[in-house]
């Protein structure tokens, strides 16, 4: 018997009691931001199920079922919930979250669309995965952007710096990264996107700045108009950007049904 050495001990799975989960999900960050979209629903979703520390509900948007979870706090933690919701059976994943603004162009309350990220976390490595192949899925990341620009947004794309260590972000680092262009700071992307890669979900993730290490000294913006604004404004437009990810997919999929029967 050849013996797999990169093969996983133990693998997320489905208990036997558990029900399944919309393949369509919302991943959102912070307890606060969990607490304004459950408030948006007409009809509240219900919790569901329990993954570690995060709570996970299931409801209707417009007719789509879909899971929304939350909160998560560092790659360790999300990857640990994706991968179970995965295995519950999640395929297409929005996440959102907060992130600290690399770059003096880049201000609180503006939104970023992350292409990549340069991962300092340490969950990404123990994935046998490039990390230079990890991004966003592009199925994901149009409707949001989309939906963003119809916004009263000021929206970015591009890199963002993951780290597990907050209170390790160096002026070196800062400057290094900056110069290389990446927008933020943020504590999960990088891992979400390897995670997502490996298991082969599709997903996306959009960050409110809410905070500003541009200047080498932190400018916190937590309790600033213009993010409480961007956020109130976000949920609205991410849940728009799921309807339209939602009946784009439905059309694809009953389009490839098509021409399967048409070649039968």
């Amino acid at each position: 018997m050849l013996l797999d050495e990169q093969a996983a001990l133990i693998e997320p799975k489905k208990g036997k009691r558990e029900a399944p989960l919309p393949s369509l999900c919302l991943l959102i960050f912070t307890l606060q931001d969990l607490d304004l979209f459950l408030r948006s629903f007409p009809n509240p979703p219900k919790r569901t199920h329990k993954i570690f520390l995060t709570n996970v509900y299931t409801g209707s948007l417009e007719g789509i079922p879909i899971a929304l979870a939350g909160p998560v706090l560092g790659a360790p933690q999300a990857v640990l919930v994706v991968e179970k919701l995965i295995a519950l059976g999640v395929r297409d994943v929005l996440a959102l979250g907060w992130c600290g603004s690399l770059q003096p162009r880049v201000h609180i309350g503006d939104v970023i669309l992350p292409s990549g990220a340069l991962s300092e976390e340490g969950t990404s490595r123990h994935y046998p995965l490039a990390l230079e192949e990890a991004g966003p899925s592009p199925e994901i990341l149009r409707p949001l952007r989309e939906s963003f620009q119809e916004g009263e947004l000021t929206l970015h794309e591009g890199k963002v710096w993951s780290t597990d260590a907050p209170y390790r972000e160096t002026p070196g680092k800062v400057l290094a990264y900056r110069k290389q262009g990446l927008l933020a700071v943020d504590m999960e992307v990088s891992a979400l996107f390897t995670v997502a890669r490996f298991r082969g979900i599709r997903l996306g993730a959009s960050l409110i700045v809410s905070d500003d290490l541009s200047s080498l000294k932190w400018v916190h913006g937590f309790k600033e108009a213009r993010f409480q604004q961007a956020r109130a404004s976000i949920v609205e437009l991410t849940l728009k950007a799921m309807e339209s990810f939602a009946g784009s997919s439905a059309n694809t999929e009953e389009s490839r049904q098509i021409r399967v029967e048409d070649l039968q």
